[in-house]
């Protein structure tokens, strides 16, 4: 709370009354306010940094863009907004926005240009590429933080218009575990729960997983429970969620699944498995229950360094309540094991029948704004509506919604992100575009990364809202692009809820809209006709709809963006038939009545053995070292938060490293020297911040600064391709 009063009155001395006297008014009717203080304009828009939806009211005053409030009346957010939502406006007038497209000359310098001579670039570089190399030397990544509409145009144009077979997202880097848990074990990628459940559970698990500070509106809905729940985090690391919890269980780096394995032996052996839910509605229960006998509470308690008596007093704690939901988010899903340990919370959940009620569920808290429809509509490793590319029936489908033929849809999957860079480094992809996303400061290896797109990529394209990343200033060929607050379109956030981000002032200079770019590029490249109907936003959404329909993510009974903004969003499903019966609920969860997604409408108990860490520390590299969100005024590579000067003030301007003060003793290191920190790939230094948020042993940086990803490990898990960021062995030496 120290943090949000720190910032309310930074925010009332750098911005004054007017300011002020807005923020405070929660809803965007300023009815009591003076004349003056009337904004001119005010737009509803769903935030455009975390998954967690909020609605802000965008006000501006004779074209300017002057204040943000936070929704009232929105039933994700109940009228409240975290440090960066709001600080959303006052990144947009940064002075290393794009406004001009720039291409690099004979010696390597970008040079402004003309959108034809870029869009004529763009096309003629890639058809040359193609024409030498096939059409599967040319790849895209995309990302979670555009929407539905531009995410759907891009990869249709691509991949029907331009015939190109791969283009992955950074969503691969946050959610892909998550995804594939669900659809391999509901039969379909879908996230359970509502928002609602963190007011209604008796006991909430959160794995690997800090709302406090990484979804901090999720976490006032967790103090708004009135029933006192039991709040149970399990991390190595001591964060802001864990001090606030009944109980930290502080287990070793990736020892969760075996965690989770024991805890399943438990119920068996105790007769604490709600039996008929597990005989009427789940699959391979038995083999399961054979493969967790070998996991003893001794073999857990020795694989996480937790007491016997903890783990039970954990598995009471899980019996004892009637409402008990699990919740993760990425110290789950970015690991080398991740798939297996999300369906393992996910086991607990179908053990226990704690799924499908109020206040319960195996809940994937997602990353990115629109990650929920980066895995619905983005086009790149599943076709449109969570399809399969390899389906003839599906292909059929998309082309018969799309009025398209047939043959313009590949009948091969896309490759992953780390397997369109292994293309890379192999000399078969020649050619990459890379939109609203950073991988030249969030891909693992970063080193790596640069020496890839430096030698091996022909023709490297970046559209991105500011030129300054370190991304785009790799590359051959900058489009510039308009940013949240500038355009329009949908999202979907963690709890499946659609909702409306609308513009309140125009993009720089020249700068367009990514669904502009996209519709610029299809008819330079000669594909226009194929996208005539996909005129707008507005149009494309009637297009998803079509997209949707009959699929377990069905959303055509929603009208139009009005009906959005009037109900206060919409979660899928939502389908024609649900329309029929009048407005939809504020809030709904899916898997009430048992029923899953699979052919039988089963969910299956999916598992495997424990693997050992990709890379765990030895005598040269001693420590673990850990990596996760730093704080709640900081997002991703703070390629937006950066520019906030207020923001930056909440947070250390340098790199810090978190240690234990008996290591600290040990290496002779006190509280704020300069520490070196060594991997098997890289070093950098940082500050050392001398704490028992870690264990001995472990040390901890924020995932946010440039320095952190020439560490990390290049290790993937082998269901989901996500990387795994979260656990590597490094060395600590002290800077003399």
């Amino acid at each position: 709370m120290k943090l949000f009063h720190r910032f309310s009155q930074m925010l009332k001395e750098r911005q004054g009354p007017l300011t002020e006297e807005l923020r405070l008014s929660s809803t965007s009717s300023h009815g009591m306010l003076p004349d003056r203080l009337l904004p001119d304009k005010t737009s509803a828009s769903i935030c455009g940094y975390c998954s967690t939806g909020c609605q802000l009211h965008l006000h501006s005053k004779k074209n300017k863009p002057i204040n943000v409030t936070a929704s009232a009346s929105y039933p994700v957010n109940l009228g409240a907004a975290c440090p960066k939502g709001w600080e959303s406006l006052s990144v947009l007038d940064s002075k290393d926005r794009g406004t001009m497209p720039l291409l690099k000359d004979v010696n390597g310098r970008q040079q402004i240009v003309s959108w034809d001579i870029a869009l004529e670039t763009f096309c003629s570089r890639f058809k040359s590429i193609q024409k030498l190399h096939g059409n599967e030397s040319t790849a895209w990544i995309g990302t979670g933080q555009i929407t539905n509409e531009d995410l759907a145009l891009l990869g249709a144009l691509a991949k029907f218009g331009m015939g190109w077979v791969h283009g992955d997202g950074n969503t691969r880097q946050c959610m892909a575990s998550a995804v594939t848990a669900y659809k391999q074990t509901f039969g379909f990628d879908a996230p359970p729960y509502t928002y609602a459940d963190l007011e209604a559970s008796d006991t909430l698990v959160f794995v690997g997983s800090n709302p406090c500070i990484a979804h901090p509106i999720l976490w006032q809905r967790v103090m708004r429970n009135q029933r006192h729940p039991d709040i149970i985090v399990i991390d190595p690391r001591m964060t802001e969620t864990a001090a606030a919890a009944s109980l930290h269980l502080p287990i070793r780096p990736k020892s969760d699944l075996t965690l989770f394995y024991a805890l399943a032996r438990i119920f068996i052996q105790n007769q604490w498995v709600d039996s008929d839910f597990v005989k009427n509605h789940t699959n391979d229960y038995d083999a399961f229950a054979t493969l967790v006998e070998s996991f003893t509470l001794e073999r857990a308690a020795l694989a996480t360094g937790l007491k016997v008596s903890t783990i039970m007093n954990l598995a009471a704690r899980i019996h004892e309540k009637t409402a008990v939901s699990f919740w993760w988010t990425m110290g789950v899903n970015q690991g080398y094991q991740g798939t297996r340990t999300a369906q393992a919370i996910i086991n607990l959940a179908l053990l226990t029948g704690n799924i499908g009620r109020p206040g319960t569920g195996a809940n994937s808290i997602t990353g990115q704004c629109n990650a929920m429809g980066s895995r619905l509509f983005s086009n790149t490793t599943s076709l449109f509506g969570g399809r399969d590319f390899q389906n003839q029936g599906d292909r059929e489908e998309v082309a018969k919604c799309l009025k398209i033929p047939v043959a313009r849809i590949p009948t091969k999957n896309s490759l992953a992100y780390d397997q369109i860079l292994k293309q890379v480094d192999a000399g078969k992809i020649k050619g990459l575009w890379i939109v609203a996303t950073n991988p030249g400061h969030s891909w693992i290896d970063q080193s790596n990364w640069l020496r890839l797109v430096r030698t091996k990529v022909d023709f490297l394209v970046v559209q991105d809202m500011y030129y300054s990343t370190e991304t785009a200033q790799e590359a051959d060929l900058y489009l510039p692009a308009a940013g949240w607050g500038e355009k329009l379109g949908t999202f979907i956030n963690s709890e499946r809820r659609l909702g409306v981000i609308e513009p309140i002032t125009e993009p720089p200079g020249e700068s367009r809209s990514d669904f502009d770019i996209f519709k610029s590029i299809a008819c330079q490249w000669g594909c226009g006709d194929m996208f005539t109907e996909w005129k707008d936003p507005a149009s494309t959404f009637q297009i998803l709809k079509r997209l949707t329909r009959g699929r377990p993510c069905d959303i055509s009974g929603i009208k139009d963006y009005a009906m959005l903004q009037r109900e206060g969003g919409i979660q899928w499903p939502f389908s024609e038939s649900h329309a029929k019966n009048g407005s939809p609920e504020k809030e709904r969860r899916l898997f009430g009545d048992g029923s899953f997604y699979h052919p039988d409408q089963r969910a299956r108990f999916l598992f495997e053995s424990v693997q050992p860490p990709t890379e765990p520390p030895d005598s040269s590299y001693p420590f673990w070292l850990l990596s996760g969100r730093g704080t709640s005024a900081q997002w991703h590579t703070q390629t937006r938060t950066g520019k906030s000067p207020m923001l930056l003030q909440m947070a250390p301007a340098a790199l810090y490293v978190e240690l234990h003060p008996k290591d600290a003793v040990k290496l002779n290191i006190r509280h704020n020297e300069k520490v070196q920190i060594i991997s098997r790939r890289g070093s950098v230094e940082a500050t050392a911040k001398v704490m028992a948020t870690v264990q001995p042993g472990q040390v901890f940086i924020p995932m946010h600064y440039q320095e952190v990803n020439r560490l990390t490990h290049p290790s993937f898990d082998s269901y989901s391709r996500q990387p795994s960021y979260k656990a590597c062995a490094v060395q600590l030496n002290k800077v003399s």
